[in-house]
């Protein structure tokens, strides 16, 4: 048996308020999550968790589907909590009726104990049953009012035990002739820009070189589009951060990844990590090292 005492957490509450998306956000944040438990095998499930030294998170999710299964619920975290191997917590879901008969409108489906086929007899009904449950809960997190990203980041600063990566951004250059990278956030094109491919004295060589990056940074179209480029990243970056995103890829192409390309990414990593941090990777580059 585990000498760790194990996290248990209950997901449960009004249908519609949100079980799902926890659900998934829990599985996120490394639960194991089972969806649908019947209360009555809660016992049985956790005799099977506690002696497996794979499961130290683990989320049940269990909904109204039968109404002797909140009774049970009750009897079997009852039961739990005379376990010194797991520390039970419960987390009910709610919503206000208006919110609620919206989301079954929109969806088009009907609570589960909405018999007579009314809405709102079918959600208050539920609300009664569900009382005792609630009452006994240790967190309640009303979702009439939060989005689903709202919520999922209200689950992450109560249940996650690892802090949040810090925003970073990867740089890199590539060229179409091998191909678009499928990772990438954002693609720029800079195959309009001068080619230092014509240039014999600066064809063997790639962006990484001075007189390579030079030449194409000094362009006058190179000026204009980079500056463009910055003021861009500088509305889209706050966004993405805003949104939840913790690694933002911008990929540079250009015809073959070895000039153009490589330098504007060169002077875009240096540009960008004065606010931000940034690694850098120049795809092509050792095809052309090689020869």
């Amino acid at each position: 048996m585990a000498d760790e005492k194990k996290q248990l957490l209950i997901v449960t509450g009004m249908s519609g308020a949100g079980k799902t998306v926890a659900a998934h956000a829990l599985e996120d944040m490394g639960y194991f999550v089972v969806d649908n438990l019947p209360p009555t095998l809660l016992g049985s499930f956790w005799d099977l968790i506690v002696n497996s030294n794979d499961f130290k998170k683990v989320a049940v999710v269990i909904d109204l589907r039968v109404k002797d299964f909140y009774s049970d619920l009750l009897n079997e975290v009852n039961s739990l909590e005379d376990n010194a191997n797991v520390q039970a917590t419960i987390l009910f879901l709610d919503s206000s009726d208006d919110t609620l008969v919206a989301r079954y409108k929109e969806t088009r489906r009907l609570p589960p104990l909405a018999t007579s086929g009314r809405l709102l007899d079918g959600i208050q009904e539920e609300r009664r049953i569900l009382t005792p449950i609630k009452n006994r809960s240790n967190y309640i997190i009303d979702t009439s009012d939060i989005s689903t990203k709202e919520l999922k980041h209200k689950l992450l600063s109560e249940f996650s035990d690892r802090k949040r990566q810090p925003f970073s951004i990867e740089i890199m250059s590539f060229g179409f002739k091998y191909g678009m990278p499928i990772d990438a956030d954002i693609v720029m094109d800079v195959r309009f820009l001068p080619n230092p491919f014509y240039i014999p004295e600066l064809r063997p060589f790639t962006g990484l070189d001075k007189r390579v990056f030079d030449y194409v940074m000094n362009k006058k179209e190179t000026k204009g589009f980079y500056q463009k480029l910055l003021d861009l990243l500088a509305t889209a970056i706050p966004g993405y951060i805003k949104e939840g995103k913790e690694k933002l890829t911008i990929a540079i192409g250009c015809t073959g990844g070895q000039h153009r390309s490589v330098s504007i990414a060169q002077q875009l990593a240096r540009d960008l990590s004065k606010k931000y941090p940034v690694d850098i990777t120049h795809r092509e580059v050792s095809r052309y090292l090689r020869k």
